[in-house]
């Protein structure tokens, strides 16, 4: 006799977290509303990382996405009170937010980096490089205040992005940049379509370039005066144990290999062919220096920090690329 096939149950989800009730007239004002949304988002333990770094900034963008405001807005307006139509929304993005455990970027398909706004979804990651800051603070000419790793911004000519995404760095180099033509690769087809929505909102078609490819393989012989890489990082272990914030977004995004550097050792090994004589390479790695220091004793790599990093960046010019 055959024996008979035992149906396994299917390992059940755990019950989405109960938000608190809200009765009519109980909130009134943005305040109310984000003190509401960060009590909710602690007692559920969200991960954040996509933009925001806190419950508190995390609401108060939600929040102000729901009413139409800038973030340089809402302090204007925290004692302003929310119709009931604007409660219901608020409260709906909230509870979104906790439930779906999704980036609350893709919520509102919307992310800010140095103030500006970039459309994103679930196509491409969330940006939240360190590059954008250090685009200001460390290459701002030398005029600037003795930190500034290039002469002068006016001069540079041509800035190459790699591993684009949703294209916001490049956009950021071109008006950084204000006379350097951008061209920006990605392997992914589905992330430079939201690039190209990107550059089209900011009206960048003839200055700024997407291509698909592998790293250099659509460029050529092209060469660069700044290349700047926020490429995928993450190791084997850190892949297995991403929060489920960052499994909404695109692995290929995320992972590096198995230590994280598979990638990288490319575009070390390849940036030299690809920059001017007196260029140089910005690669973000985030907490991998002590193992890129080791794989590269011999490199005179200088590590940068900023305002919520240390040493997650190094620059690199060309002469120094043996």
């Amino acid at each position: 006799m055959m024996a008979k096939k035992v149906k396994t149950a299917a390992p059940r989800k755990p019950p989405a977290p109960k938000l608190p009730k809200v009765n009519a007239g109980e909130l009134a004002t943005l305040l109310d509303y984000l003190r509401y949304a960060v009590s909710c988002f602690q007692n559920a333990d969200l991960v954040f990382a996509h933009g925001t770094t806190d419950p508190v900034s995390e609401a108060a963008f939600l929040i102000g996405e729901a009413l139409r405001l800038r973030p340089d807005q809402f302090e204007t307006f925290i004692t302003a009170r929310v119709t009931a139509a604007e409660g219901k929304t608020i409260l709906d993005l909230v509870t979104a937010r906790i439930t779906t455990r999704k980036p609350a970027a893709y919520l509102v398909n919307k992310v800010y980096m140095r103030g500006l706004p970039f459309y994103v979804d679930e196509r491409v990651i969330v940006p939240r490089s360190f590059i954008g800051e250090l685009l200001e603070t460390h290459f701002g000419g030398a005029e600037a205040d003795g930190t500034s790793l290039i002469d002068d911004p006016l001069a540079v000519d041509s800035v190459l992005d790699l591993c684009t995404g949703s294209g916001c760095l490049a956009i950021l180099a071109s008006r950084h940049f204000p006379n350097a033509v951008i061209d920006a690769v990605d392997i992914s087809k589905d992330a430079l379509a939201v690039a190209a929505k990107n550059v089209a909102d900011y009206d960048l078609g003839e200055r700024l370039s997407l291509h698909r490819g592998d790293l250099f393989a659509p460029l050529s012989q092209r060469r660069y005066d700044l290349i700047i890489t926020n490429p995928p990082y993450v190791d084997a272990e850190g892949m297995a144990g991403l929060p489920r914030e960052c499994r909404a977004e695109p692995a290929l995004a995320f992972d590096g290999g198995a230590d994280g550097l598979d990638i990288i050792h490319r575009i070390i090994a390849e940036a030299r062919d690809h920059l001017t004589a007196e260029g140089g390479l910005l690669c973000e790695v985030g907490r991998d220096r002590p193992q890129i220091e080791a794989a590269y004793p011999d490199l005179p790599l200088l590590w940068l920090d900023t305002e919520d990093s240390e040493g997650e960046v190094f620059w690199i010019t060309a002469r120094d690329l043996v």
